[in-house]
């Protein structure tokens, strides 16, 4: 392992960190935020994983998986909102 990989890795660890008060509040990004955001992330993945540097490529996979779920979670949110609303009706 490269101090390279170290530092890539290091990064992906560090912005994965940054997204867990987005994933457990209620205050979600855009959606086609999360979408590109994941996008990204799982390119450089791929990327990664063709230049050999696998520690790097799994972090920046979670990443992806990370604004999956962010993306996941602001797609239900209108749901929520309506389904609320209709429990306070009845």
């Amino acid at each position: 392992m490269t101090w390279q990989e170290v530092v890539l890795a290091l990064g992906q660890i560090l912005f994965l960190i940054a997204l867990i008060p987005s994933i457990v509040t209620k205050d979600k990004p855009e959606i086609w935020t999360s979408v590109m955001t994941g996008a990204v992330a799982l390119s450089i993945s791929i990327t990664y994983l063709t230049l050999h540097i696998k520690l790097a490529a799994v972090m920046a996979f979670l990443n992806f998986v990370a604004w999956g779920i962010l993306a996941i979670q602001k797609l239900r949110q209108p749901k929520r909102a309506k389904a609320k609303r209709r429990a306070k009706r009845a």
